[in-house]
């Protein structure tokens, strides 16, 4: 077995050991050690002629095709800042509002729009002091959502007169509670 084989190899098993599947350039120069930017872009082209990385965009990669990711998980990997799930996905998951949604929504630092094959992810931006409290967020193993009440009080900071179908189902107690410890009133 040749030399260059075996360091391919054991950068894709360094690749396929990883609990995720998307990865961000910087997440590769660290996992493979690379820190010379031309030898990573070449290692990272060899990968994908190979198929063992689909690109997604420029600087994000998968060794899954993207049908096969779970799109909260894509979203959240693809604002490659700190965000959590909420507002309208959270609430039409929770049968409080019935309007069909466009886009997967989340919280985070920043206000953005992100189109990846036929999703959407737009991204609200909340204050520092507010996005990192925990109340009510919930964590996953790739990502983190919002809870019920949490996704009622961010979206009640976003759009205070917002209506909501099902008003019944929500826990206005425990929305006041959160709203209160994050800041939001």
């Amino acid at each position: 077995m040749s030399i260059i084989y075996k360091r391919n190899t054991e950068k894709l098993n360094i690749l396929l050991k990883q609990e995720r599947s998307l990865f961000h350039l910087k997440d590769l120069r660290l996992l493979w050690n690379i820190n010379n930017p031309a030898t990573l872009r070449r290692t990272v082209s060899r990968y994908v002629k190979k198929g063992a990385l689909i690109p997604i965009y420029r600087g994000f990669y998968s060794v899954l095709p993207i049908g096969k990711i779970d799109p909260l998980d894509l979203g959240a990997s693809a604002f490659h800042v700190f965000c959590y799930v909420s507002t309208e996905t959270v609430l039409v998951q929770a049968g409080i509002i019935f309007q069909e949604i466009y886009a997967y929504t989340y919280c985070s630092s920043q206000t953005k729009t992100i189109q990846i094959g036929e999703n959407t992810y737009k991204s609200r931006q909340l204050k520092d002091k507010c996005l990192y409290n925990p109340a009510g967020i919930i964590d996953q193993p790739n990502y983190k959502i919002a809870s019920t009440e949490r996704a009622v009080a961010d979206m009640l900071y976003f759009s205070p007169k917002y209506y909501f179908d099902s008003h019944n189902l929500i826990d206005w107690k425990k929305v006041k509670a959160i709203q209160k410890e994050v800041g939001y009133i």
